[in-house]
């Protein structure tokens, strides 16, 4: 981001708030490096990857970075993300990005957005407009937001970070200090997704009094990556014999999705950062690959992402250098372990709002309506002091980019009566 201030923007700045705006800009130089090193990228032969068996294919790839290197517009994309405030603060030696809409109701609650990995602040970008000013996209002027959508620390242009042990609990309490603290709120509701719906469970579970509830795109338990096996999703334990073969093949296809990247970036986060680092080629398959497999997109992702769209967030993560402390940050969830802020039931006592997709259905389960008496019948329902607990037959991980107007639903049901 730029460190120069503006003025005046077309953006709105928060309300009765004295910070400058920092427009996006990445200088050249950064964009002239970037272009250097994806021509000079070093191929390897992938033989016999045709049908994606070994993981990202080169004959997919090669064209994207050529496309990246000499046909992709990042500025276009810098004027997009910029018809919003852009801020940048620093709380307790963490720098916070975050961009900002302002509300159009008669009584808009300031709403925090937190995102996951691979994602950017970017990959909210389609639901923040319906959010901020529902009226003009056919809703309720009284559903209104306030729309705070930061930057993960040490991912996208919250960076450098130079604190080491930051994980999804630590950035819940920097997340309370950016919204009572920095920007004064008195109270607030929060939302979240992957990584980020952990960050929005913790607000729900520590700071439950000052929140107006919270609503996320999972339900995992806070202490989901504590323990010796945390990076194993299966536990170290092989798949029962009897299962049903749709069953089996449904699990495998659940390990073979996130087993990777879980193990590798919790055991060995800054030997695979050093390389994706140094190369943006490198950094696009990481990502690329997740980006793939976690949508519902049948193994077409740009039925999901454009090509812009793609290496829009690529860029985000390059421009950043933000890809080590972003993977990074999966390690420090198990170094660092979850422990409870108090000893009452359930722990997460905000009210709970959850979406469920399709696509991440766990093994066994085919409709939405099974979906959501599984979570119901499992230990995990018992974390969440649930409200609002919805599920769709389509849509994958990335739910506000890929079902957005579902998502939007789902969370205004979910403050509906408590603002």
């Amino acid at each position: 981001m730029s460190e120069r201030s503006a003025a005046a923007t077309p953006a709105e700045a928060p309300r009765a708030l004295p910070l400058a705006t920092t427009p996006i800009h990445v200088p050249d130089d950064v964009l002239e490096d970037l272009r250097r090193r994806l021509l000079t990228t070093k191929w390897p032969l992938d033989v016999g990857n045709d049908d994606a068996f070994y993981g990202v294919r080169r004959s997919y790839l090669q064209p994207l970075v050529e496309y990246w290197t000499d046909g992709y517009d990042w500025r276009a994309a810098e004027r997009a993300m910029n018809a919003y405030a852009h801020f940048r603060v620093e709380i307790d030696d963490v720098p916070v990005h975050f961009m900002y809409k302002a509300g159009v109701g008669p009584n808009p609650v300031p709403l925090i957005l937190s995102h996951g990995w691979p994602w950017t602040f970017w990959h909210w970008s389609k639901v923040i407009e319906p959010l901020a000013d529902p009226a003009a996209h056919g809703g309720d002027p009284a559903d209104a937001f306030d729309v705070i959508v930061p930057s993960l620390p040490g991912f996208g242009f919250s960076t450098p970070l130079t604190r080491p042990d930051l994980n999804f609990w630590k950035i819940a309490d920097t997340w309370h200090q950016l919204m009572t603290g920095v920007l004064g709120f008195d109270r607030y509701a929060a939302a979240g997704c992957d990584v980020g719906a952990l960050v929005t469970g913790q607000l729900g579970h520590k700071y439950a009094d000052e929140l107006h509830g919270i609503h996320i795109g999972s339900a995992l338990k806070l202490d989901f990556f504590n323990g010796d096996l945390a990076w194993n999703i299966g536990g170290g334990q092989p798949l029962p014999q009897d299962i049903p073969s749709d069953v089996r093949a449904q699990a495998i296809g659940t390990q073979k999705r996130f087993a990777v990247h879980l193990a590798a970036q919790m055991l060995d986060p800054s030997t695979l950062g050093f390389a994706l680092a140094d190369s943006p080629a490198g950094m696009l398959a990481w990502i690329l690959e997740r980006w793939t497999s976690w949508s519902d997109s049948g193994g077409d992702v740009e039925s999901v992402f454009s090509r812009d769209d793609l290496l829009t967030n690529a860029t985000i993560y390059w421009a950043g250098n933000a890809i080590d402390t972003s993977i990074r940050t999966y390690a420090n969830n198990n170094r660092y372990p979850w422990a409870p802020s108090h000893d009452r039931r359930p722990q997460v006592q905000a009210p709970t709002g959850i979406t469920f997709v399709g696509f991440e259905n766990p093994p066994g389960v085919r409709t939405a309506e099974q979906r959501v008496q599984n979570f119901l019948a499992s230990d995990r329902a018992d974390w969440y002091h649930h409200v609002n607990v919805t599920a769709h037959d389509h849509g994958g991980h990335f739910i506000p980019w890929e079902i957005p107007d579902e998502w939007i639903d789902d969370l205004r049901r979910t403050f509906r009566g408590r603002r």
